[in-house]
């Protein structure tokens, strides 16, 4: 077998929406134009960041007949990008997708914890800001623990994010979700522990 033979490595296959959804669970990745792209690698930090969120977003929303979901749901934000949030919230009284299949109904908010290698800050601040617009998902919240900073996008009537909100620290009151307070405070104390003892 030659050099070349071992070299050559099989070109990437071109997966519709419905291939993507049928991949195995245990298979990384999101659709971006027709093919599988690799997805970033989480780290301690970023897992007890969507932890706690997870566990903030749904004790407001889960009793009121929302619901919260992680970062295996996959998204279906154009015919041929699929995209999975760190968190996904679908708030009381609003919209909800079915229970099987691409998730094609848009969350009320979606988050993406930015992990600190650059290709993956420019998906959640650039590619993402754009497909998730695009898709119809009202508040995306970029949040930063590198530069403990939480900005929250809200979409305007021209399909556009404007931003409403740009913290680093104090308790803020959560766009769309009426009498819900975040201590951003107690969100960066939350890593702080992890790193105190690293």
């Amino acid at each position: 077998m030659n050099q070349q033979a071992l070299s050559t490595t099989p070109p990437p296959v071109e997966l519709s929406l419905a291939d993507w959804w049928a991949l195995p669970e245990d298979e990384p990745g999101e659709l971006v134009d027709g093919f599988l792209e690799e997805e970033e690698m989480p780290d301690f930090i970023h897992e007890i960041l969507v932890s706690w969120l997870v566990h903030f977003f749904h004790g407001h929303v889960s009793p009121r007949g929302g619901f919260v979901v992680g970062s295996e749901t996959k998204l279906a934000v154009s015919s041929d990008r699929g995209r999975k949030p760190d968190l996904a919230v679908y708030l009381p009284g609003r919209p909800r997708p079915s229970a099987r299949g691409p998730i094609d109904v848009p969350p009320d908010v979606a988050i993406e914890v930015v992990s600190p290698s650059p290709r993956d800050g420019r998906r959640d601040r650039v590619e993402k800001v754009a497909e998730y617009a695009a898709f119809g998902i009202r508040y995306y919240w970029i949040v930063d623990p590198q530069l403990r900073s939480l900005e929250i996008l809200e979409l305007g009537s021209g399909g556009l994010y404007f931003h409403v909100l740009g913290v680093s620290s104090g308790v803020v009151d959560v766009p769309g979700c009426e009498g819900l307070r975040l201590d951003v405070d107690a969100l960066w104390a939350e890593i702080g522990r992890v790193e105190a003892e690293s």
